[in-house]
């Protein structure tokens, strides 16, 4: 019995140091260059979205405001107040939708972190990211008709944790809080990845998410809301399920659902939207990632 425990012990090492390896040259360059823009780019890009109330591009203005979420790098919860600043200087809602949509599912570290699922994956993130805050926008702009989507009551604008003089320090400091926020799930993912790797077929993999199936995406997009916890967690399991086979479509409809339904995130959806317009903000989330998924399996 020792033997045998000791044998699955020497396989799991084997499979979690692989992936360790090639994982974490990505992971550390995330959280350098995601700190650097939050230090020292943060405020100029959220200073873009807050200019935007005074310009005159209307329904245009999603497709900035969609960008500008991709490159914030605030967590959902730190979004949300600021959201609720632009909504108070006159931000149109579309705008708000779009910036929130896409700040929610993408931000500049998962985007260094993704690359270490290839070109391809790297690329039908940040599209399906951009145009889901695009049709977000849309959604509230054509259905709502003018009306509230959001309640941002009692909200003010989040607290700035990056105030130290030395900018230096600073930078230390935010790296600091980056490596608390996300090692343990970079780790834990790891080790989820080298338990699929060493029990889980890989003929079973390609039957579950392989292929042009809309099962498939169906239920990538589904294991996406348990499974999802911290996006730098999931990229190792992202890519072990690449490599065994799961189609490129089953994994944009995890990539959306995950973050979208994400604990965390959708504590803090829930008060600013109400339990009808949260159940409109699930119903879209699903039927997005689904079609998304179907799409890209008929194109790649």
């Amino acid at each position: 019995m020792l033997e045998i425990l000791e044998r699955e012990f020497i396989y799991l090492w084997y499979y979690f140091e692989i992936q360790f390896r090639q994982i974490f040259g990505y992971w550390v360059l995330g959280i350098v260059l995601g700190s650097c823009i939050s230090v020292f780019l943060k405020d100029k890009i959220h200073g873009l979205f807050r200019s935007m109330s005074e310009s005159r591009m209307g329904l245009v203005g999603i497709v900035p405001a969609s960008l500008l979420g991709i490159a914030s790098p605030l967590c959902m919860y730190g979004t949300i107040p600021l959201a609720a600043c632009f909504s108070k200087s006159g931000m149109r809602e579309e705008w708000l939708a779009s910036f929130m949509m896409c700040s929610i599912l993408l931000n500049p570290q998962l985007i260094i972190y993704s690359t270490a699922l290839g070109t391809t994956a790297l690329a039908v993130r940040i599209v399906s990211c951009f145009v889901c805050g695009i049709a977000a926008g849309l959604l509230i702009r054509f259905l709502c008709r003018g009306k509230p989507f959001f309640n941002f009551a009692g909200f003010e604008e989040p607290h700035n944790h990056d105030t130290d003089p030395n900018l230096f320090l600073r930078l230390m400091k935010n790296i600091g809080r980056n490596i608390r926020a996300t090692g343990l799930y970079f780790l834990f993912g790891v080790f989820l990845s080298a338990l699929f790797q060493r029990y889980v077929p890989e003929d079973l993999m390609t039957a579950f998410f392989g292929g042009n199936e809309a099962f498939g995406v169906l239920m990538a997009a589904t294991i996406g809301v348990p499974l999802y916890a911290c996006g730098g967690g999931t990229i190792p399991l992202l890519q072990a399920w690449l490599l065994d086979g799961m189609s490129m479509g089953s994994a944009a409809a995890f990539m959306i659902t995950g973050p979208s339904t994400k604990i965390t995130n959708l504590g803090a959806l829930k008060i600013v939207l109400g339990v009808k317009h949260f159940i409109y903000y699930l119903l879209f989330v699903i039927a997005f990632s689904f079609i998304t998924g179907i799409i890209i399996n008929i194109v790649i």
